[in-house]
């Protein structure tokens, strides 16, 4: 029921869109609530008090903070269709794995873009080889987690836009440099629960324009 389930979170946030497509993969109806990071409500400050960050996720009056662990607990409560973690535990741990191997790689990007000179260009570098490592691990699948989306496809498509966005400013060629992930990216889009949790590029582009320093 919607008045069970409430999502705090920012409408750019690739961390919420992740959320948002696990909520919409288990076809979980809630409530959703935009915060105003420059001046956050008294619920996300309650419901969040050590980080006070979105997502979270509100579930009968409880709180879930972070990302990945709100997708697991979704999938672990609404176990009734759409896994999106394996259910062997070897193959759960590598999921695992590679999702925080993803927000890893994505903080140490995020360090990168908000540098300048040398330091930014090594991170774009390393961008190109993050996700070179990521078309090896997805071999020939579909999906990460195989024929379906999963957990690692949820984890890491939410920051196409912004990677592609960054292409467009730096550029990184992403196309050519990492064809099968832009396709694995592509099969992703074509899922609703993906599009329609996504934020829209046009604005994505304006947002890494300001964070570049472009004018």
């Amino acid at each position: 029921m919607a008045d069970e389930v409430v999502l705090l979170s920012f409408w750019p946030s690739p961390y919420g869109a992740r959320v948002r497509i696990a909520l919409a993969e288990k076809g979980i109806n809630y409530e959703y609530k935009e915060e105003d990071l420059k001046n956050k409500s008294s619920l996300l400050l309650q419901m969040n008090p050590v980080h006070k960050k979105v997502p979270v996720l509100i579930h009968k009056g409880k709180p879930i903070c972070e990302s990945l662990i709100a997708v697991q607990y979704i999938d672990e409560v609404w176990n009734h269709t759409n896994p999106l973690l394996p259910s062997d535990p070897y193959q759960r741990a590598q999921a695992r794995f590679w999702a925080d191997y993803v927000d890893t790689k994505i903080s140490e990007l995020g360090k990168a873009a908000r540098s300048k000179g040398e330091e930014r260009k090594a991170g774009f570098k390393g961008l190109i080889e993050f996700l070179k490592l990521m078309e090896k691990e997805l071999g020939e699948k579909s999906f990460f987690g195989g024929e379906n989306l999963g957990f690692v496809d949820i984890a890491l498509v939410t920051f196409y836009p912004w990677f592609k966005a960054y292409d467009t400013f730096v550029p990184l060629k992403i196309d050519d440099e990492c064809p099968k992930y832009i396709a694995w990216a592509k099969r992703c889009l074509q899922k609703e629960s993906v599009v329609n949790s996504l934020p829209d590029q046009h604005m994505v582009h304006e947002i890494t324009k300001k964070n570049l320093g472009i004018e």
